[in-house]
């Protein structure tokens, strides 16, 4: 489709272009294979692809054609060795083909039996490089479009080697000297002037597959994958998988390398005329939009998602022809274009009604053309103000640009014979400067709603702070007054003050001015020991007094009552502790702007009295003897009642025996009858 679109000089024109994934596309897949011995097992499973692929595909589009080419290697020495026996058979004594550059076996087919069939008949070659002449073999597959058969649908080149390439300078080892033309060279099938031209640039490959709609497949050996990943990347639309010996997963690949290509859509201008430029910004899904370079580019786009992209061409100037001008845009990978042609206007129809020599333009110093001075000879400026001999420059507006920029005055003011003049403000107090208006004293950072914070001036977008200030708006305190802890130092000498706030330096410490610890020991613990060695003196001691307490100053007062109070002045700390005699030691201390540790100490320390010993020991004794006592009778009260309970038992059982005075059933009498049985009583 053609759009045309006609504008004057530096109004840019704005359009939308819609992309949207269609279903069912048609798609044009050539496979280009490396046929080298090494090859053998992979040519084994592309000869089962055709019917395979045409299956797994009509889940992607109805119309596919597939196609078949092979490539080795230029036939010229060292690429090829040429004596008669290796020309006719490269591999002896196993049976190859002779070696060929490029040869395209079966153009773009519907028919997956004749695929098969004519990839079966294919057989490995030989030669003396690792490198192969994949490049020209990509070439002419891509220039070739009527031998191959190309439609103007989705075109992929499915590339399998395990090599890598050549390129453009190879040649040269073997004697061939001439760039590749970059044309067709194809004569029943083969490539005919593999032996005059050089391999193609890899500049020369990246243009002609964008030229002609090609996608590429880069199928690699994963000892090449980084090799041809880092050419795909200077390759638009065209990616890389790792080649393996099934022909399941060559299908996958190819059918998962289709999906990444066609889910990403690139757009690409023609060449873009003299002073015209065009920009981008994308609208992709969910709602992403980018600008720039990468406003060209939308990605995981699925099957029917909508994507839109907003372009704006500028020109800058007229073409040195006046003609129109025209412009391409296309997504890389299709071959639907939008035409666009440009009509430049540098003339408009209300300049025949001009008004020479108008008084508008500076005292007649030029015409009025459209309400714009077109200046006499030797006058410059937008009123003609401007004598040719006062300035240095045609251009009056680059005297009034910053660094070359694009903003005049910085927008700032009007430029005025090569010379900037800033603008006025309603506020008085308020104005730009600078050479370029550049500066002004109101843009700076504010503070609690001030301009500076209210201790400093704006000059020139950036604040000038007052003295004990710092800050980008000067909201910073130099004072450090709020930061002194209650021993008169600065955030008790375990941070720093910023801005008037303690930032304590120490972990442990935390508070307003780093003096709570919670996790650290009473400061009278602390400097126990110290206070102990210096004024009492213990031998056991004498180690602390040489390493830990070299920043003491002993002070010595008689009694507690004595030492300074904690009362009268804040950083005083009082301190009584416990020494290995049991007796308690008094003591203050103060920390000093020189960080010494000033202490004064009670020379007076309180003992207790010891015990009075036959107190003790008499109120043990009697305290024995009493419990003693005590025993003695709680042991009788318990016999008596015990006795007395024993004494009723008998009393009861007296009174309820009853005495039998029958026969002793033990009793036995001393004389025995016998009676005589043949007595009969006479």
């Amino acid at each position: 489709m053609a759009s045309e679109s006609c504008w004057s000089v530096y109004e840019p024109q704005k359009f939308t272009l819609k992309f949207k994934r269609a279903e069912d596309y048609p798609i044009d897949l050539y496979f280009l294979m490396d046929l080298s011995d090494s090859m053998r097992s992979n040519l084994e499973n592309v000869k089962n692809l055709g019917a395979d692929l045409a299956r797994e595909m009509r889940h992607i589009t109805k119309d596919l054609r597939i196609g078949f080419g092979s490539f080795l290697e230029k036939l010229v020495m060292p690429f090829i060795l040429k004596t008669p026996k290796y020309l006719q058979n490269p591999c002896f004594p196993n049976d190859c083909t002779a070696p060929f550059s490029y040869k395209n076996v079966l153009s773009l087919t519907n028919d997956s039996a004749l695929f098969t069939q004519e990839v079966s008949k294919q057989k490995t070659s030989g030669n003396l490089d690792s490198p192969e002449a994949g490049f020209d073999a990509i070439m002419q597959a891509a220039v070739c479009t009527k031998e191959i058969g190309w439609r103007n649908v989705t075109r992929l080149l499915v590339f399998s080697t395990d090599a890598g390439f050549h390129f453009a300078g190879d040649g040269k080892l073997g004697g061939i000297v001439h760039p590749n033309d970059g044309k067709c060279h194809l004569s029943n099938n083969m490539y005919t002037v593999s032996n005059y031209f050089d391999y193609p640039t890899i500049s020369q490959l990246v243009d002609t597959l964008s030229d002609n709609n090609i996608q590429t497949i880069f199928a690699v050996t994963e000892q090449f994958q980084a090799l041809y990943q880092e050419l795909s990347d200077l390759i638009p639309k065209s990616t890389v998988g790792t080649l393996s010996a099934s022909s399941t997963n060559v299908i996958q690949l190819i059918i998962d390398a289709y999906n990444s290509l066609s889910s990403e859509v690139i757009l690409e201008n023609s060449k873009l005329p003299d002073n015209v430029s065009i920009s981008y910004v994308s609208h992709c899904k969910n709602g992403v939009s980018r600008k720039e370079e990468h406003g060209r580019t939308c990605s995981n786009i699925s099957i029917g998602d909508e994507v839109k992209f907003d372009i704006e061409i500028k020109a800058t100037g007229c073409p040195s022809n006046g003609k129109s001008e025209t412009i391409k845009i296309k997504p890389l990978g299709f071959n639907e274009e939008v035409e666009i042609v440009l009509n430049f206007i540098c003339e408009c129809e209300c300049h025949k009604d001009g008004i020479p020599n108008s008084s508008a333009c500076h005292f007649g110093n030029g015409t009025l053309e459209c309400g714009v001075c077109r200046c006499n000879k030797g006058r410059l400026g937008r009123l003609c103000e401007c004598s040719q001999n006062e300035v240095k420059t045609d251009d009056l507006d680059a005297n009034c640009r910053k660094d070359n920029g694009t903003d005049i005055c910085s927008n700032n003011g009007e430029c005025v014979c090569g010379t900037c003049e800033c603008k006025k403000r309603d506020n008085p107090e308020e104005r730009y400067s600078g050479k370029f208006c550049e500066c002004d004293n109101f843009s700076c950072d504010r503070s609690n709603n001030k301009l500076c914070g209210g201790h400093g001036r704006c000059e020139c977008k950036k604040c000038i702070c007052d003295a004990n200030y710092t800050g980008s708006a000067c909201e910073c305190s130099l004072d450090t007054s709020t930061c002194l802890a209650s021993n008169k130092q600065i955030c008790n000498s375990k941070g720093t003050c910023e801005c008037g706030v303690c930032k304590c330096s120490d972990p442990k410490y935390e508070g307003p001015t780093c003096e709570i610890c919670p996790t650290c020991p009473r400061v009278c613990t602390q400097y126990k020991d110290c206070v102990e060695c210096k004024q009492f003196g213990p031998d056991s001691k004498k180690h602390i007094c040489e390493k830990d307490c070299s920043n003491f100053t002993i002070k010595v007062v008689k009694n507690k009552e004595d030492l300074p109070q904690s009362s009268d002045q804040q950083h005083i700390n009082d301190c009584k502790e416990r020494d290995a005699n049991d007796c308690w030691f008094f003591f203050t201390y103060a920390t000093k702007s020189d960080d010494k540790i000033e202490v004064h100490v009670a020379e007076k320390n309180e003992c207790p009295s010891g015990p009075d010993i036959i107190p003790i020991v008499a109120g043990v004794v009697a305290g024995i003897v009493l419990i003693g006592l005590a025993l003695l009778l709680i042991w009788k009260l318990l016999m008596i009642i015990h006795d007395r309970r024993e004494f009723a038992k008998f009393e009861k059982e007296k009174m309820n025996a009853r005495w039998d005075t029958g026969e002793n059933p033990i009793y036995k009498s001393a004389v025995t009858t016998v009676l005589n049985p043949k007595y009969e009583g006479n």
